[in-house]
């Protein structure tokens, strides 16, 4: 497996690097600071409220090596949470008021400890025969759903996400249906999420969904219930897309000329806490990316504490342009 041109999410020297890239740029004109900016509108510094969503990256192995991947993931990634990890955090979700426990990776699926699972690639359900109950699995559960898929054309999605994967997403999309995921009437929830393949923002999210319904339904007879759109953001496996396509200068712009004063009081950073694989904790999980730990005494979740963590100031950087650009942009989709 290649290594990252840029960094590695657990090579600390190469991930301060890309942090050193987003705060000084390598711009023929300068960019106004984030901070700078949320200060024109008096929003710095951003402030949590009240915790909703735990979210917990349960390790950075995938099945799939995708070119927008900001978590740098890929079937050579050795990091996962332990049971212990798992249990800590379990522990915080029944004392606090946060309603929503969010699964990521990688592919969450692929840690061997729980079967927990909220967000899914699709083709992980076809890459073994151990992951065929997987559907059978979240129905019994009631478990949300929210699936990758990159478009709803074979082209556009292989390009971003390797061959094959179209065909496999939409065999796992038709396997969901089956068991009644994306239904009408069904109380189980099957949601989308569309990353830009290149370095533009995102479209209109309402349109997009309309598109991706009408086109899902009428060539493979799939059902789904709502689409977000996420804002690639320029860290990590992106970062090295964009500086090896000479895209960053022009896509950091794009990003600053749609900023939204609006999107910032929605950021997720603003109800949500990230947990990393083993542990520590962070505003979001770009942040975790690039190991901006949460600003406060309080770094691991075997610590937590939920009022001295709503007393800190949310750590940030240029990055978060991409969350406050256009209609904004979070893992629920747009914010604004």
């Amino acid at each position: 497996m290649k290594k990252s041109l840029l960094a590695r999410n657990n090579d600390l020297a190469n991930t301060q690097r890309q942090i050193e890239i987003l705060s000084n740029g390598i711009f023929k004109y300068e960019l106004p600071t984030f901070a700078n900016k949320i200060k024109e509108t008096n929003q710095f510094p951003l402030h949590p409220n009240k915790l909703e969503i735990l979210q917990l990256n349960l390790g950075y192995m995938c099945n799939q090596v995708c070119a927008h991947c900001h978590v740098d993931a890929g079937p050579d990634r050795k990091e996962i949470m332990t049971l212990e990890t798992m249990n800590q955090c379990l522990e915080v979700i029944k004392k606090t008021g946060a309603h929503t426990l969010d699964l990521t990776g990688g592919a969450p699926e692929m840690n061997p400890v729980k079967d927990f699972i909220v967000r899914s690639n699709l083709t992980i359900i076809r890459a073994n025969k151990k992951y065929y109950d997987l559907p059978e699995f979240f129905k019994k559960h009631n478990v949300h759903i929210v699936s990758s898929m990159p478009h709803w054309t074979r082209g556009k999605t292989d390009k971003q996400r390797g061959d094959g994967v179209f065909d496999k997403s939409i065999k796992a999309l038709q396997m969901l249906n089956d068991v009644g995921y994306g239904m009408k009437d069904s109380s189980l929830t099957l949601d989308l999420v569309y990353n830009p393949s290149g370095a533009f923002l995102p479209g209109d999210q309402q349109a997009l969904e309309n598109d991706f319904k009408k086109a899902l339904k009428e060539e493979f007879n799939i059902d789904f219930n709502k689409l977000f759109t996420i804002t690639n953001l320029p860290i990590s496996r992106f970062l090295d897309y964009l500086i090896a396509s000479d895209n960053y200068e022009d896509y950091m712009f794009a990003l600053v000329e749609a900023y939204n004063p609006l999107a910032v009081k929605n950021v997720m950073c603003t109800n949500t806490i990230s947990v990393s694989w083993d542990g520590f904790l962070y505003d979001c999980d770009f942040n975790q990316m690039l190991n901006l730990k949460v600003n406060s005494t309080i770094k691991h979740i075997s610590e937590y504490n939920e009022e001295l963590l709503q007393n800190r100031d949310i750590s940030i950087n240029q990055h978060c342009y991409g969350c406050t650009a256009g209609a904004g942009s979070s893992c629920q989709g747009v914010v604004a």
